[in-house]
């Protein structure tokens, strides 16, 4: 090929519609956060989306330098096109035949390029276009695929859904990426009503099962039609059985009622779709964790039982969370191992996955958690007074109101009214006394209290719970 030729096919390849020019990257911090996301997180795996699903494959191949895996997964997407578009295959397989393009360009193989370029020029000029044509159809596909792509391009998404809908706007598939995105962005920024949207979705497509879960879920938040949001996931489980989109976020709606039997079912459902989903596994773990909470707040007659059947639930948990320990984004993980093993009094494993947990990189308020927890662990369990004040003091150091400061600041309370209660000249407890009234503003007054070695009934707060072991 002839450079003056090589130059036009590059700059015809940048009027296409396609993966490798609408800029799916943008703002992402590693390649594999953004396909963790896109085929791991991402509740929505609706399979009516196969051809979608494969060029997203393909790119992020094409990314990882896996050319010819890329090529395959496009030769898929086609067959799927075929079979799900066929009266409007050509149309639909324009952004297809654009990633053909552009993954035989960096292969190097440039007729085979300009061969794909030379298809999407054939149906473009149909519409009296060259290379691009402006299509509700090519919109709705770049709309899919941004929404499948996460926070980053749920912005663009919408703009694409919005376009689709001005030139069609009693597309049920175009309403019902609308409607999806006005849920998701409703979730992210509180600016967004999606109720009318997925309302009108459902009208428009009544077998649109996934929607009307969201509308369930968004009903339940808003505490309306609770009557109605039950029905509405009980007509998208019966129609859609096994669809996984379905049974996570129906989960989800159980597992706000508190109905975890129910939500673990739903979960373990779609694992059997997903087996290697560390978020599916993260989320039944979760649902273990509020059955271990439910039994610890429990009153049992018998002792022996209530501790099988903690224990049991305990185990269950572990073996989902340590299933989705490999997943980095899911930071929360050794934490919540950490405290079940506690709970169980396995201390070795305890102190490793907090140790672990220490290690991450965590906001403000999760410091504060691990530190909670880590100090009730060693003050309850490891009988080690010192190591938990030093834990309370850190996590309180932090910075950032919470209830879990709120809640070391009272434990270090505690031990100093306990400590100074047997020995008014308490050093250690002096010194915490001056350290909570300092984090007061009260500076000056902590150095001469402690000087003088008041007694705590001048120096404490009168109002002061103890907590239990478990509470956190």
């Amino acid at each position: 090929m002839s450079e003056i030729t090589q130059k036009s096919l590059e700059s015809n390849l940048q009027q296409l519609k396609c993966h490798f020019t609408w800029n799916l990257l943008e703002g992402e911090n590693s390649l594999d956060d953004f396909e963790d996301r896109v085929f791991n997180q991402s509740e929505f795996q609706n399979s009516e989306f196969r051809a979608t699903i494969c060029n997203l494959q393909a790119y992020i191949k094409h990314c990882r330098g896996q050319n010819e895996a890329a090529l395959a997964c496009l030769r898929q997407a086609e067959e799927f096109i075929q079979q799900d578009h066929a009266d409007q295959a050509e149309l639909r397989s324009l952004v297809t035949w654009g990633n053909f393009a552009w993954v035989y360009y960096h292969m190097g193989q440039l007729s085979e390029a300009q061969t794909y370029v030379d298809k999407v020029k054939h149906v473009c000029e149909k519409f009296s276009s060259a290379y691009k044509i402006e299509s509700p159809e090519l919109d709705c596909e770049e709309g899919w695929t941004r929404l499948k792509c996460g926070k980053n391009q749920i912005q663009w998404a919408k703009v694409c859904f919005e376009k689709a809908l001005e030139k069609n706007p009693k597309s049920p598939e175009f309403s019902s990426g609308l409607a999806i995105i006005s849920y998701r962005l409703d979730n992210m920024t509180l600016s967004q009503n999606p109720i009318r949207p997925l309302r009108k979705a459902i009208e428009l497509n009544c077998d649109n099962q996934y929607v009307k879960v969201l509308l369930a879920l968004k009903l339940q938040k808003m505490n309306l039609e609770e009557g109605e949001g039950e029905r509405l996931v009980e007509e998208a489980l019966e129609g859609a059985p096994g669809a996984t989109d379905v049974l996570r976020s129906a989960a989800k709606l159980y597992r706000n009622k508190r109905a975890l039997d129910k939500a673990i079912e739903l979960l373990t459902k779609a694992l059997e779709h997903m087996p290697d989903n560390t978020y599916l596994h993260y989320h039944i773990a979760c649902c273990y964790k509020l059955k271990i909470t439910q039994e610890l707040n429990m009153v049992e007659n018998t002792v022996y039982r209530r501790r099988e059947k903690l224990l049991k639930l305990i185990g269950q948990a572990v073996d989902h969370f340590k299933k989705a320990e490999s997943n980095g984004n899911l930071f929360r993980v050794a934490s919540y191992l950490a405290g079940l093993y506690a709970l169980a009094d396995q201390h070795e494993e305890a102190e490793h996955y907090f140790q672990k947990a220490f290690s991450q990189e965590l906001t403000p308020v999760s410091k504060q958690v691990l530190h909670l927890r880590y100090g009730n662990f060693q003050l309850y369990q490891m009988k080690c007074e010192d190591r938990a004040i030093h834990h309370y003091m850190e996590g309180v150091k932090i910075n950032k109101d919470s209830k879990e400061r709120e809640k070391m600041k009272c434990k270090l309370e505690n031990i100093v009214k306990k400590r100074l209660s047997k020995n008014e000249a308490d050093a250690e407890a002096l010194c915490i006394l001056a350290f909570l009234q300092e984090l007061n503003g009260d500076m000056q007054q902590a150095g001469e209290d402690a000087e003088r070695g008041l007694g705590p009934g001048n120096l404490l707060p009168s109002a002061s719970l103890e907590e239990t072991r478990n509470e956190e």
